[in-house]
């Protein structure tokens, strides 16, 4: 059931089941899928070349597993496997880049500049990412255009925020150089007594 939620479009629907099977305790006893598991739940990208080194021994060459090599459908799904990975590290790239060279891209995808271009083009209409191509300049563009209206009222919840913050720090600073005083107005300075007795 585990792959097969791998092999699945990523959507909310997905992406909870996936989370949900992350707490079942059965996985523990499977040390090696819930790696697996645990590599489409990071927001990181995913190696292909090194998946398939740690994995697809274990995915593909036993017999009986859903991507046995030789069998149509277990080739199909190894290939829906790769796209699977693939998208997930171009939604991943989405979350850290607001712009990125269609050459990086596909040096990270592991893909040529056309099957990355073909990729995102799929998931772009299939509304999984926003992004824009630039064909001439090479450039892909996460960042979506906002009104002017939506940046302004991000921009004062994030200075409300800040000085929310900001006054909480000043009292406490305020709080702690009080207690201070406070403490030293109680004990009597030392030099004072040794002066007197002599």
């Amino acid at each position: 059931m585990l792959l097969f939620l791998m092999l699945a479009p990523h959507d909310n629907e997905q992406h909870d089941l996936i989370h949900r099977a992350k707490l079942d305790k059965n996985l523990d006893e499977l040390p090696q899928y819930k790696e697996l598991l645990k590599l489409f739940i990071t927001r990181e990208l995913i190696n292909w070349r090194c998946m398939c080194e740690a994995y697809e021994k274990e995915l593909r060459l036993l017999p009986g597993t859903i991507f046995a090599v030789g069998d149509e459908m277990g080739d199909r799904r190894w290939n829906d496997f790769k796209s699977r990975v693939v998208e997930h590290n171009i939604r991943v790239m989405s979350q850290y880049y607001t712009r990125i060279t269609l050459e990086r891209m596909s040096q990270l995808l592991d893909l040529s500049q056309k099957g990355t271009e073909d990729v995102l083009s799929e998931l772009v209409v299939a509304n999984r990412v926003w992004a824009k191509i630039d064909r001439l300049a090479g450039v892909v563009c996460f960042s979506c255009h906002k009104e002017p209206n939506q940046v302004l009222n991000e921009w004062s919840s994030n200075l409300n925020s800040l000085m929310a913050l900001l006054s909480k720090t000043s009292h406490l600073i305020s709080k702690e150089e009080m207690v201070h005083r406070h403490l030293h107005a109680q004990t009597p300075p030392a030099t004072s007594s040794t002066t007197a007795e002599t």
